[in-house]
């Protein structure tokens, strides 16, 4: 007996979802994968300039549970508010401004960065993280900021951070803690919810 097409029940296509490719094609190492990946969740390397930090959090769905198979990727420019234009400049400064790692293979289902805390780079913006989330089922990249707890003047001023709803500013704000003299800063990713992250059109 011949199916039909509508009874036929082939799966998702990958033009229907962004992933479960993102373990082996892009943070290899991190998921067991025995092949080299460009990027991890280093980006400060030695010698880069500005305070090291440890950035983490959790991507959090609707009903409150982390999400284990998001990717998140992060651009910024080190302590001096500096982005290295070529391979070469970042090895010369010890910084690669891009990191990648995903939520599959830590406990809690967490995310990790270990960087520096990036300087402004223009008069008037406060320091603040680019930050684009993927996971399965979300067809389009989201994008977000994470801004500093500890800048609230520099927050006060920066024409992004503003231009977002008053109510919904907290959600881009990385909470300081320090343990043993190193440096974290916690940001949960709520994709919906309550506590929905403000994520910007790019």
């Amino acid at each position: 007996m011949l199916m039909t097409a509508q009874q036929a029940d082939f799966g998702q296509t990958p033009s229907q979802t962004v992933g479960p490719y993102f373990a082996y094609g892009l943070t290899a190492t991190q998921y067991g994968y025995d092949f080299n990946q460009a990027f991890d969740a280093t980006l400060a390397l030695d010698g880069a300039t500005g305070e090291r930090i440890r950035l983490e959090g959790r991507v959090i769905d609707g009903d409150g549970n982390p999400i284990n198979d998001a990717l998140i990727e992060i651009s910024q420019p080190d302590g001096e508010g500096r982005y290295p234009q070529t391979p070469d400049e970042a090895r010369a400064i010890g910084f690669r401004a891009f990191g990648r790692v995903g939520t599959g293979t830590t406990e809690g289902n967490r995310f990790v960065f270990y960087t520096v805390k990036p300087g402004a780079q223009a008069p008037g913006e406060a320091p603040h993280i680019n930050v684009i989330v993927l996971m399965r089922g979300l067809l389009l990249h989201a994008f977000t900021r994470v801004y500093f707890s500890d800048e609230a003047a520099a927050n006060a001023k920066d024409d992004v951070l503003q231009s977002v709803p008053a109510d919904r500013r907290q959600t881009l704000i990385a909470e300081r803690v320090v343990q043993g003299g190193a440096v974290s800063y916690r940001f949960d990713i709520h994709m919906q919810g309550t506590q929905e992250t403000a994520f910007f059109d790019v």
